[in-house]
């Protein structure tokens, strides 16, 4: 595996391989790694002849500083992980490379209602900041393929209209989501959990598995409520319990049964924030 730490030193690297011919994967994440992010660069070693992940813990994206500054850091293992998953290439750039010209957005990235419900509610800015990067990223790594996991799934859709707003021909590949053996999501802020909070996390999981068993045709607020009752006598602190269309992520009140369904989750435990989803229809 090769390390970059320079963006200009990896476009050189990049443009000889494309004139090669060699088709490239990316998979962008903040480090931390799990076998979720390994997923993910397994899936584009089996389509791309060059799989390249970065490792950038992108400060535009939280709101609140001090989640920033609690973000797990276990960058020798991620290495481990990453040379012995087969990733090709690395790169860790610092924030000067990413942010050239500082940290204030130079531009407004029109995103429309998905920057207005759930996540884009909840964490001001947020989808902003994750724009920010992911733009510069495509900017330095010419990749055919990015790599996304479905646990962030608003996120994936969010760096689907970024594409197209920046008219990349990167394909945006979103892999389901890898869970433990109970059920909870892989996340990098599951490191944050102690004993105790693991093993109540996994009840995320139980209250989607929950709705996807009872969803019926008709109205779906009271399954919601029903859900949120539940979370919150379980210890934690909801943001939101939605129930929405699968493709464009807007609330569905009332169902008629045909329309492709997502449920999405997320909940302070203490002080992690976790988020889940799940598709209600095989």
């Amino acid at each position: 595996m090769i390390l970059f730490k320079k963006a200009a030193q990896l476009g050189r690297f990049l443009s000889e391989k494309k004139e090669s011919g060699a088709s490239v994967g990316f998979v962008p994440t903040m480090g931390a790694l799990h076998r979720g992010h390994i997923s993910l660069v397994m899936r584009s070693k089996e389509s791309d002849n060059l799989t390249i992940c970065s490792i950038f813990v992108n400060p535009t994206q939280f709101n609140d500083p001090s989640d920033f500054e609690k973000y797990p850091s276990t960058i020798e293992t991620d290495i481990s992980m990453l040379e012995e998953a087969g990733c090709d290439v690395l790169f860790m750039p610092g924030v000067a490379e990413i942010y050239p010209g500082g940290l204030k957005a130079t531009r407004h990235y029109d995103l429309g209602y998905l920057e207005t419900l759930l996540e884009g509610s909840f964490r001001p800015g947020h989808f902003q900041g994750v724009c920010q990067v992911v733009h510069r990223l495509l900017s330095i790594v010419d990749t055919d393929r990015l790599y996304l996991g479905q646990k962030d799934y608003q996120q994936c859709m969010v760096i689907r209209k970024l594409a197209e707003l920046v008219h990349s021909k990167a394909e945006v590949i979103v892999v389901p989501t890898l869970r433990e053996a109970d059920g909870l999501a892989m996340s990098s802020r599951n490191m944050r959990l102690n004993a105790s909070d693991r093993l109540q996390a996994v009840r995320i999981f139980e209250t989607l598995r929950f709705i996807r068993n009872e969803i019926k045709t008709g109205y779906t607020g009271d399954l919601k409520e029903r859900a949120i009752q539940y979370l919150t006598a379980e210890g934690f602190k909801v943001d939101y319990v939605e129930i929405a269309n699968a493709s464009s992520l807007e609330p569905v009140e009332f169902w008629d049964g045909k329309m492709p369904m997502v449920a999405l989750i997320a909940a302070f435990l203490h002080e992690v924030r976790l988020i889940d989803n799940m598709l209600l229809q095989d």
